[in-house]
């Protein structure tokens, strides 16, 4: 109970840090005009989608799963990514095309306000980090994926803040303008690579992929090493949103009581839950030696 609350107060953290970085990035972009914050507010943004659907995560998937959903109700963060992925793309496309626009002109595009656009991006980078380092607490504490992802999601927005206060003095300073440009560019550039991430993610949980290969071969490993596991077969996982579901058969000595063999199927899906708590694992029993044989006339 006390990490879901842990993990509640980082999400409900996340969302409000977002939403008054979405806020200040409005203001800022309205009196300043730049691209730079422009790109910094679209991830802003990108980030208050991820931590509302996280925050929503993490109470609506832990709901029991009904008559309608059976296997829990998980895939609505993968349909959530989906959408989001398609977002920041439009996003990305366009801060990348009014860059380039900026750049080829005659004209440079004249900056304003640049001392409050500064002051807005170090508000950004200090919540930024602060929120960092509650999230990484939480998530040594609770070991949640979604609180740790969304950790390294905001480090990596330090890096458009850092180039948005390097664009915005070197307009005030140097009169050059067109870094505005070109940091909003890098910006857009990795909206996209990060847009194709989460897409990719989403499609393939939503495609019943496969969990990842160091969880299978983890898996693996459980079976072998279990004692009273004589072999193992059918291992098949698939992802839905941040959870993985796990089927595996074991064979088991067919002369011990059923209780003993229950008992050993028992040990490997508490060692399973152990490595991965968030997983959903059926263990069946078959008799050792005879998984292959043809069913009986």
């Amino acid at each position: 109970m006390q990490d879901k609350h842990l993990n509640i107060s980082a999400g409900v953290a996340s969302v409000s840090v977002a939403t008054l970085l979405v806020i200040a990035k409005i203001w800022a972009l309205s009196v300043t005009g730049s691209l730079s914050i422009a790109a910094s507010l679209a991830d802003s943004a990108l980030d208050l989608l991820i931590a509302c659907a996280g925050l929503l995560a993490i109470y609506y998937a832990a709901r029991p799963p009904d008559k309608d959903h059976t296997f829990g109700h998980t895939s609505a963060e993968d349909l959530a990514a989906l959408a989001q992925s398609v977002f920041i793309l439009i996003s990305a496309a366009v801060i990348a095309v009014t860059a380039v626009r900026r750049l080829l002109a005659t004209t440079p595009h004249q900056m304003t306000a640049e001392g409050a656009g500064v002051a807005v991006m170090l508000l950004s980078i200090a919540a930024t980090i602060a929120l960092v380092l509650w999230q990484r607490y939480v998530a040594r504490k609770t070991g949640s994926k979604v609180v740790s992802a969304d950790s390294l999601h905001y480090l990596g927005d330090l890096i458009p803040n850092i180039g948005a206060i390097c664009a915005l003095l070197a307009s005030s300073l140097l009169g050059f303008q067109h870094l505005d440009s070109i940091v909003a560019l890098v910006a857009a550039a990795l909206l996209v690579l990060g847009a194709l991430n989460i897409g990719k993610s989403a499609w393939d949980a939503l495609m019943d992929r496969a969990a990842p290969p160091d969880m299978i071969a983890a898996i693996e490993t459980m079976a072998q090493e279990m004692p009273g596991i004589y072999a193992y077969h059918d291992l098949k996982t698939r992802m839905a949103g941040s959870k993985p579901f796990v089927n595996i058969h074991i064979e088991v000595d067919g002369d011990q009581t059923l209780r003993e063999a229950h008992a050993i199927s028992a040990d490997l899906k508490r060692q399973i839950l152990a490595a991965y708590p968030n997983a959903d694992v059926i263990v069946h029993k078959d008799v050792a030696h005879e998984a292959d044989k043809p069913p009986r006339d």
